[in-house]
């Protein structure tokens, strides 16, 4: 239930898409339990942007916890706590509220939906533990083996409910 993008953002990138996946509700269901699963003893779920948000509110839904949404840099309104990372198509930076939201000792899992290279899930580990969080682990519903992203943050923790 997902579709392949070649050449997407940029040539050589083959983008895994799962919009068809969340679009089917038995689809959404059966994701939504299995990284709830992942996420069990957490406290907070943390959604990485875009799709993660999806995948996370729904998760911290199916646990009864709260969810907060990691954002690319330049989404939400100073202060901020930020992480800048590569991709491998180039650079990005994720985001949190430095107001509002205390998630110090809090023990948090990382929703996503595919895990590549690493460096999105790299920089949000690095990201909520700087602002005092307990990243306890990741799940994530694709992970394409071949470029390695586990070794970005090991030894944390990560699930993979499909892996090509």
């Amino acid at each position: 239930m997902t579709r392949e993008v070649a050449d997407f953002p940029e040539p050589g990138v083959q983008f895994k898409d799962l919009t068809p996946l969340l679009a089917d509700a038995a689809g959404l269901c059966a994701v939504t339990d299995a990284l709830a699963a992942s996420a069990a003893g957490a406290d907070l779920v943390a959604g990485l942007d875009a799709r993660g948000f999806l995948l996370g509110a729904a998760v911290a839904t199916r646990l009864g916890i709260g969810v907060l949404a990691v954002r690319k840099g330049g989404k939400l309104p100073p202060p901020v706590h930020s992480a800048t990372y590569q991709l491998e198509y180039g650079t990005a930076t994720l985001e949190i509220p430095a107001e509002g939201i205390d998630i110090a000792g809090r023990d948090v899992v990382i929703i996503d939906d595919v895990l590549a290279t690493g460096g999105t899930l790299g920089a949000a580990v690095k990201l909520l533990t700087a602002s005092g969080a307990r990243v306890t682990g990741a799940a994530v519903v694709l992970e394409l083996t071949e470029l390695r992203g586990r070794g970005a943050v090991a030894p944390l923790p990560v699930s993979s409910l499909h892996t090509v």
